[in-house]
């Protein structure tokens, strides 16, 4: 049975979330990874992948809970916590966006002193690595369940589609390091970073609309039947444009003056900061160049130190010009 336009875009939007997440992740792997091997300290191997192992644990955990968690509770309290979660995330992910604008420059110099001052305690490297990717992890897992209540609510799509699309994302982002690692593959993750911070910040709308609306379900907020617009008024139900705005946009068939209000000024905001951003050069737009295919964990230094425009020091010539081993 094949899949419908609506299905087909709460699937690609949760696959753009998990590509652009993962790729974080990623990276943030490849930069601890690749310090190590090029300080000859592969003995922080082991530690390192034992905390990416824990922190996708806890992030499958967390995402567990936030799924059965409040099957018990009343209907107003599921709305209360969904509708209060689904704000939260929309906080982190601007957080994150912003963040990834501001700090992309120096994420390399502070994992590599993070990593210098904990060297000595295996224990230490697990809990750094853990800290690091979970927070990625945390962070994505609370926003895939949001955007996935959000575009699923009222419709007959269930759950495992958006689940699959988001890993599906995840897995494309690892396939893409690994290219990088190797140094078959070149992306300009500047504009990477760009353009999926500015969907996200879409979805985001949406997901904050939906979370207020949760919230007015559950009393806690006013307005509930102060309708600002009902779509099907204007546009076929189940047509093009209504599945756009269900499935990208996140916009409910009768949307409330004060979803509608919430929608269009955090994108009304966020939108051109962001971009301002963005034009003030916070983050590189270098492309990761081609390197050879002998020279693996080096080229892995190398696109780190590309992607974050690492500040370099006066000895890191000599350090390049010794050749590292697998």
């Amino acid at each position: 049975m094949g899949l419908d336009a609506q299905s087909w875009g709460i699937f690609i939007g949760n696959f753009l979330i998990g590509l652009r997440e993962g790729l974080e992740a990623a990276l943030v792997v490849g930069i601890l990874i690749a310090y190590v091997h090029k300080t000859k300290r592969n003995h922080l191997l082991p530690p390192i992948w034992i905390g990416v192992a824990a922190a996708i644990a806890v992030s499958l955990i967390f995402g567990a809970i936030l799924t059965f968690g409040p099957e018990t509770l009343t209907f107003e309290a599921q709305e209360a916590i969904g509708g209060s979660l689904s704000i939260i995330a929309v906080g982190f992910v601007t957080w994150m966006v912003f963040w990834m604008a501001e700090n992309a420059r120096a994420l390399s110099a502070e994992l590599h002193g993070k990593l210098d001052a904990v060297q000595t305690s295996s224990w230490a490297v697990i809990v750094l690595a853990t800290l690091s990717v979970g927070r990625e992890g945390l962070e994505t897992t609370l926003f895939i369940w949001s955007a996935t209540r959000a575009a699923t609510q009222g419709t007959e799509i269930g759950t495992v589609l958006p689940v699959i699309g988001a890993i599906v994302g995840i897995l494309t982002a690892v396939l893409i390091a690994w290219a990088m690692m190797r140094g078959v593959m070149k992306i300009n993750l500047a504009k990477f970073f760009t353009w999926t911070g500015a969907f996200l910040i879409i979805i985001a709308a949406g997901v904050l609309s939906y979370g207020i609306h949760d919230l007015q379900e559950a009393r806690i907020l006013p307005g509930l039947n102060n309708i600002a617009f009902a779509s099907q008024d204007f546009i076929e139900p189940g047509g093009f444009l209504a599945t756009i705005l269900k499935a990208v946009f996140n916009l409910s068939t009768t949307t409330t003056w004060v979803e509608a209000i919430a929608w269009v000024l955090y994108v009304g905001i966020v939108m051109p900061l962001f971009f301002w951003k963005q034009k003030r050069g916070h983050i590189p737009s270098r492309k990761v160049a081609d390197a050879p295919k002998a020279s693996g964990m080096v080229h892995v230094s190398k696109v780190v130190n590309k992607v974050t425009s690492e500040a370099t020091s006066s000895s890191s010539s000599a350090d390049n010009k010794t050749p590292t081993s697998d």
